[in-house]
C-alpha cells in the first residue's frame, strides 16, 4: 500500500492540519493502492499563503531564469517517466501501454510546446507607429489556484501548471482525488528541478474541503479548472464574490460528421477514438452523424469495431482498454444505457453489465446505439464512457443543425473528401475546436470550447496569456536602454 498524506507547500512536504485518510481505488481491482489525506481549509490557507509570499521575487525573476528552471522538469520527466506512468495505470485505470505512450508523455509534449510559445513573447512591446510612446506590458496575474481532473491527469497539470509558472504566476495545485500519486510525483519533478519554495503547492482533497476554499480565496487571482459542467458553475459562482479571474475547460458531446465521400476508415477510426481512454475524454467524438446513403453500411461497421476491442486489466500490455474510474461511474454509465434502450435506441454492440468473464473491476462494455434521435438522453448528456450514438442525416444542413443543437461546444469532427464542404462546416460548427479527416490540430494548437464545454484556452501562446495581465502605458521613453 503506497502512503502518501503529506502535501508539498511552501517547498518542502507537510502533514495535513487535520489528518483525513482517503483511500484510492484501483479500478482494475476495486482494492485500495494507496491512502492520502484529503485537505482542510486551513491547508489551503497554508498553500495559498505560501504561493503569496514567494510570487513577488518569482514574477520579478528574469523570464530567460523563469523558462530555464521550468526547462528542468523534462530532466525529472525523462529519469522518472515509467514510474509517471505506472502511477496514471494504477490509479486511473489506463492500460499501462497507453500510459506509457499517451499519458505520461503529455508532460514533455506541452511543455516544449510551451518553451517555444515562450521564446516569441514581447514582455513589453510597441502599440503601434500610431502611438510611439505607448507600450503594452505582460505581467503575471498573481497566485493562481488550479484544479485539475482524473480522466487525463497529468495531460491538465502540464496545460495549467507550465504556463503559470513561465507566466511569473504561483501556483497551488488541487489534483483529482481519485488520481493524486501522478501530481505528486510531478510535485517531486518540480522540487528536483528547483522551483522555487512557495512558486508550486500542492494540496490534495475534494471540492468541498480545497477547491471551494480556492475558489473564494481573496489573495487567490485566478482560478483555472478542469472537470464537469455543474462544478464549472458552481466554481464561477464563489469565485464572483471577489471577482478574480475563471478559466473553464468543461463537458463535451462531440458531433463526428461522416459524409458518403469520406475515406473507407473513417467509422472506424471514429468508433476507435470515442472507446480510447475507455470513453473519459471530453473531446471524444460521442455523436456519429452519418449520412444516410452510407448509414447502414456505417452502423454494422461501427458494431464491428466495437465488438473486436477488448477489455481489460491496466497492468495489462496490449492495445484493449481498461475500466472507467470508479464505481459511481461505471454506474452512471450503466444508467445511460439503460436509458438508450428504454428510449428505442438500437443496441447493436455492448450493452449492460461487466463485460464476458468478467466479475470484478470497473469495466464496461464498448457499447454501440443505432438509430439514435436528436433528443435522446444518450444524444444529448454527456456519458464519459465508450458509448456510441449513431444518427443518420440527409444534408450537409441536417448535420450542422444537429451537431449544434447541443448545450456544448468543444470538438467537433467532419469526415469528407469535399475540401469547400470541409472548409464551411469548420465555420458553421458552433465549437472551440473542429478536426477533419483524422489530421490533428498541431502543436501549440489551443485546446478549449464555448457553450457549456467553457471557454478557456490552453496550450501555446494562448495557454500562457491567459495568466498574464496586459497593462497599458503611456508616455513611455523609448530612446532609454531599459526598453
Amino acid at each position: 500500500m503506497i502512503e502518501k498524506r503529506d502535501f508539498y507547500i511552501g517547498g518542502r512536504w507537510t502533514a495535513p492540519v487535520t489528518p483525513r485518510d482517503c483511500a484510492v481505488i484501483d479500478p482494475s481491482t476495486e482494492d485500495p493502492c494507496a491512502v492520502i489525506s484529503l485537505g482542510s481549509e486551513a491547508d489551503a490557507n497554508a498553500a495559498v499563503a505560501a504561493a503569496k509570499a514567494a510570487f513577488p521575487g518569482w514574477a520579478a525573476t528574469p523570464p530567460a531564469e523563469r523558462r530555464a528552471i521550468v526547462a528542468r522538469i523534462l530532466d525529472e520527466y525523462d529519469r522518472r517517466k515509467d514510474e509517471l506512468a505506472g502511477a496514471i495505470s494504477l490509479e486511473m485505470g489506463a492500460p499501462i501501454d497507453m500510459a506509457t505512450d499517451s499519458q505520461a508523455p503529455c508532460l514533455p509534449w506541452h511543455l516544449n510546446n510551451f518553451l517555444r510559445a515562450f521564446d516569441a513573447i514581447e514582455w513589453t512591446r510597441p502599440l503601434g507607429p500610431h502611438a510611439p510612446n505607448d507600450r503594452i506590458a505582460l505581467e503575471p496575474i498573481g497566485v493562481v489556484g488550479l484544479i485539475t481532473p482524473w480522466n487525463w491527469p497529468m495531460n491538465q497539470i502540464a496545460l495549467k501548471v507550465i504556463p503559470a509558472l513561465l507566466a511569473g504566476c504561483t501556483c497551488v495545485l488541487k489534483p483529482s482525488e481519485e488520481s493524486p500519486l501522478n501530481a505528486m510525483l510531478f510535485a517531486e519533478f518540480c522540487h528536483d528541478a528547483g522551483v522555487p519554495p512557495g512558486v508550486f503547492n500542492l494540496v490534495n482533497g475534494d471540492g468541498a474541503g480545497v477547491g471551494a476554499v480556492l475558489s473564494a480565496h481573496p489573495d487567490v487571482e485566478m482560478i483555472s479548472f478542469t472537470g464537469s459542467t455543474r462544478a464549472g458553475r458552481a466554481i464561477s459562482k464563489a469565485a464572483a464574490e471577489t471577482l478574480k479571474r475563471v478559466t473553464l475547460e468543461l463537458g463535451g458531446k462531440g458531433a463526428n460528421l461522416i459524409f458518403a465521400d469520406a475515406d473507407e476508415k473513417a467509422v472506424k477510426r471514429g468508433v476507435l477514438h470515442l472507446m480510447n481512454n475507455s470513453g473519459q475524454s471530453c473531446n471524444a467524438p460521442s455523436r456519429m452523424l452519418v449520412e444516410r446513403s452510407i448509414y447502414d453500411s456505417a452502423v454494422e461497421t461501427a458494431a464491428e469495431v466495437a465488438n473486436s476491442i477488448k477489455v481489460g486489466p491496466a497492468s495489462e500490455h496490449g492495445r484493449h482498454i481498461g475500466p472507467v474510474v470508479n464505481k459511481r461511474q461505471w454506474d452512471q454509465i450503466q444508467g445511460f444505457i439503460q436509458k438508450g434502450i428504454d428510449e428505442g435506441a438500437r443496441l447493436v454492440a455492448g450493452g449492460l453489465g461487466l463485460p464476458e468473464g468478467m466479475n470484478k473491476g470497473y469495466y464496461v462494455r464498448p457499447t454501440v446505439f443505432a438509430d439514435v434521435r436528436p433528443g435522446m438522453t444518450i444524444e444529448r448528456e454527456e456519458i464519459f464512457g465508450p458509448v456510441l450514438s449513431i444518427i443518420p442525416f440527409d444534408s450537409e444542413e441536417e448535420a450542422a443543425r444537429i451537431a449544434n443543437d447541443t448545450p456544448y461546444g468543444l470538438t467537433n469532427y467532419v469526415q469528407s473528401q469535399d475540401g469547400a464542404r470541409r472548409n464551411r462546416l469548420a465555420l458553421a460548427l458552433k465549437s472551440g475546436m473542429v478536426e477533419m479527416n483524422g489530421q490533428s490540430r498541431g502543436a501549440g494548437s489551443p485546446f478549449g470550447g464555448v457553450k457549456a464545454s467553457g471557454r478557456a484556452r490552453e496550450g501555446g501562446h494562448w495557454g500562457i496569456e491567459e495568466f498574464l495581465e496586459v497593462k497599458a502605458i503611456s508616455g513611455w521613453a523609448p530612446d532609454l536602454a531599459a526598453e
